[in-house]
């Protein structure tokens, strides 16, 4: 797949959704400005180029990585990020989400928000006037999935042709990586039967896959679909909310974990990845989690950089 020529300006004032609104040339080049970002800090050169923008994170779910990611990443920029969860702003007192829109978006420059419902993003992002960022609702994540392809990236140096198997729920975490396969990769989606994604958007993933020469499939079953893997990726088995359906997702999910069985049937180079917080034990095993194969903590810190090529681009 070829570098992208593309300018800041094709970016700025756009939203961040879903990748399914960014062709593969227009990731490419985030991921390019992404590694550039990371080099620059590694290297101890300034890059305050969103000096004197304000970004406004609204946090309705807790966060660890996307919280200190956009936090740390607008300083580093040169700009300013405020934390408000739904305690701290009228959200939380039943503002329409329409009405915080219009007063954000006279106020800062770009909205981040980490929320539950995924119809509350695409309202603040129909009312605002500026960019608004979906660091993670209860459908998508791709914010997360922009850095697991820089990971990927710099471990496996290129996108195409790779296999990608994720083994685990059909969250939002799978929702979001089935459009890697627009990158020329080949995604599968192994879960039980009875936690599948959503049938629209794996039809909508494969139609995009297909244009571009990927492919994006769902499987029941998790040794099958690890067979010749390049990149193994997993999630918990119950998300924040999920928690009163944990011991019954326990049981659905006892052979969906990637451990050494599973890593025998992937490729011998093959990597590990998982989005994090992790349950070790459940979905992934101590063992592998902390063994040579897990990029686990290289994913985690491409957050940040990720995340600054975001808003270095949109804002």
């Amino acid at each position: 797949m070829h570098m992208p020529v593309l300018h800041k300006e094709h970016f700025t004032g756009r939203d961040f959704i879903c990748l399914q609104d960014f062709t593969p040339d227009e990731i490419l080049y985030m991921l390019k400005v992404a590694k550039e970002l990371k080099e620059e800090k590694k290297g101890g050169t300034p890059h305050p180029i969103l000096q004197g923008k304000s970004l406004a994170m609204i946090f309705t779910k807790s966060s660890t990585r996307t919280r200190v990611a956009f936090e740390a990443g607008m300083l580093q920029l040169g700009g300013h990020a405020l934390f408000l969860s739904n305690r701290d702003i009228q959200i939380g007192r039943g503002e329409p989400i329409k009405d915080t829109a219009r007063v954000l978006s006279r106020m800062v420059d770009g909205i981040m928000i980490r929320t539950h419902s995924h119809q509350d993003v695409i309202e603040l992002a129909k009312y605002a006037d500026i960019p608004v960022i979906n660091g993670l609702s209860d459908f998508l994540h791709p914010t997360q999935v922009l850095a697991d392809l820089l990971t990927i990236q710099e471990h496996k140096h290129c996108l195409e042709g790779l296999k990608l198997t994720y083994i685990g729920d059909g969250n939002n975490m799978a929702h979001s990586l089935m459009f890697a396969g627009k990158m020329g990769m080949h995604v599968v989606i192994a879960t039980p039967a009875g936690y599948k994604p959503d049938a629209q958007v794996v039809a909508q993933a494969q139609a995009q896959a297909k244009q571009y020469g990927g492919l994006v499939e769902w499987v029941e079953d998790p040794l099958a679909a690890a067979e010749g893997a390049d990149v193994l990726y997993t999630d918990v088995w119950a998300s924040m909310g999920q928690e009163e359906e944990a011991a019954i997702r326990m049981k659905a999910f006892q052979s969906y974990r990637i451990d050494r069985e599973t890593m025998e049937r992937a490729q011998a180079n093959a990597i590990v990845m998982h989005c994090l917080p992790a349950h070790r034990g459940e979905e992934i095993t101590e063992e592998v989690l902390e063994g040579p194969q897990s990029v686990v903590f290289d994913e985690a810190e491409n957050r940040l950089h990720a995340h600054k090529a975001i808003m270095a681009l949109l804002i």
